[in-house]
């Protein structure tokens, strides 16, 4: 009941705000996540190997930053609402483009494009959301505001699992550029941030000025971007590879493998509204942390199952974790944020460390094909291992500011 007052509190201008950010995170992760779905089929269709084929999931995740900083510095210089438009239209052109590469080298480009339209949404996203919502209840919508992250996994794991046999690959990315159509809702139902209009001219000279706060809030910055490479490693790699792993290693049919990842990725949204929600009260570290560390006696139940019950309870748990951590992240980001750079300063952060991160899930594939001889049990928890412990280190020696003003400049 508690969840449903935090929206009843909310005006119309707010609860539509938010709807459009939370759809274009979830539309986001939907376009990304079709990809990793499909490896098997791309790869097959290509004749080569997945790991071959997985370098069109590292591109993608090596590109983001670029358009982080893009996208970043628009929204700080024309308004958030704006190019947040802009940030969709763009990346569902480009995985409509992706179903139409003739080879894997055209492939790799049109994934290359998709991850700087990719890189942008969240940062401009969670900028306007924040800047819209009262402080009260942040947490809460911290949380669901990053699993739309997982809604967009079980959207496309529903895709995969209902329509891939009738639409192949190639279908899957032109029912991916669908989200070119949130627009119109944006458009018509959502306002400009107010700490953006009440800034002003401000705002308007934020990108002159990027370099000087970046250095002032230099060791922050530093700390968001290993911390981000931690979270990103975590994520991606109990994510990325995991179909494969369901599809390859285990032989699963598409309508269990969508099974699994559907209950995998309820545990994912359950997790990070929870543990967003439980942030306001022990404080964004401590939630964290809690969370990083408790995914670690999961690793023997996710990894190393062999029935369909148990890999999918395993997945729920796992998911449940490693979500409920970042479920954190976008409140904890944006209120150790500059006002004058918040469109630019948290999502450059988040994908400088997602491009250090975007190298994991190819040396995650080649260690499954080379050292474990096809085996992808060890190399999933051996990430899970060394990953949750970082994010767990690297988060308790930073800092915090829950309840940050964020309405205004200051």
């Amino acid at each position: 009941m508690e969840f449903i007052g935090h929206f009843r509190r909310l005006t119309p201008a707010q609860r539509n705000t938010f709807t459009a950010c939370f759809l274009g995170w979830s539309l986001d992760a939907f376009d990304f996540f079709i990809l990793t779905f499909c490896v098997t089929a791309i790869a097959t269709q290509f004749q080569t190997k997945v790991s071959a084929v997985a370098e069109a999931i590292f591109v993608t995740l090596a590109f983001r930053p670029v358009g982080a900083l893009l996208f970043g510095l628009m929204a700080d210089r024309f308004g958030r609402r704006k190019t947040l438009m802009a940030d969709i239209v763009a990346y569902s052109a480009f995985e409509l483009a992706s179903a139409f590469a003739p080879s894997l080298k055209v492939f790799l480009i049109t994934r290359a494009l998709f991850g700087i339209a990719m890189g942008g949404e969240w940062g401009v996203g969670a900028a306007l959301a924040f800047e819209t919502l009262p402080a009260e209840g942040r947490g809460f919508f911290s949380g669901l505001l990053q699993e739309g992250y997982a809604v967009g996994y079980l959207m496309a794991a529903l895709l995969f699992g209902t329509a891939f046999r009738f639409v192949g690959w190639r279908g899957m990315f032109v029912i991916g550029a669908l989200p070119a159509f949130l627009v119109l809702y944006i458009r018509t139902k959502v306002d400009e941030s107010p700490a953006w209009l009440l800034q002003g001219q401000v705002v308007k000279k934020a990108e002159k000025n990027l370099g000087k706060d970046i250095l002032s809030y230099f060791s922050t910055f530093l700390l968001l971007v290993v911390l981000m490479f931690a979270f990103n490693s975590f994520s991606h790699g109990t994510q990325d590879l995991y179909p494969t792993f369901l599809t390859k290693g285990n032989h699963f049919a598409p309508g269990t493998v969508m099974l699994i990842s559907v209950v995998a990725n309820l545990g994912a949204l359950f997790g990070g509204i929870l543990f967003g929600t439980w942030s306001e009260k022990i404080g964004r570290r401590r939630a964290i942390v809690i969370a990083a560390l408790l995914a670690l006696p999961v690793i023997p139940l996710w990894a190393y199952s062999h029935t369909v019950p148990m890999l999918a309870l395993g997945g729920f748990l796992m998911q449940f974790m490693v979500q409920g951590a970042w479920g954190v992240i976008p409140a904890h980001l944006n209120e150790l944020s500059p006002p004058k750079v918040r469109g630019t300063f948290p999502g450059f952060a988040y994908q400088l460390g997602n491009l250090l991160a975007s190298r994991n899930v190819v040396i995650q594939a080649k260690l499954a094909e080379t050292r474990y001889r096809g085996m992808f049990p060890p190399v999933l928890a051996w990430t899970v291992i060394l990953t949750a412990t970082l994010v767990a280190i690297v988060t308790g020696g930073g800092r915090e500011r829950t309840g940050a003003d964020m309405t205004g400049t200051n």
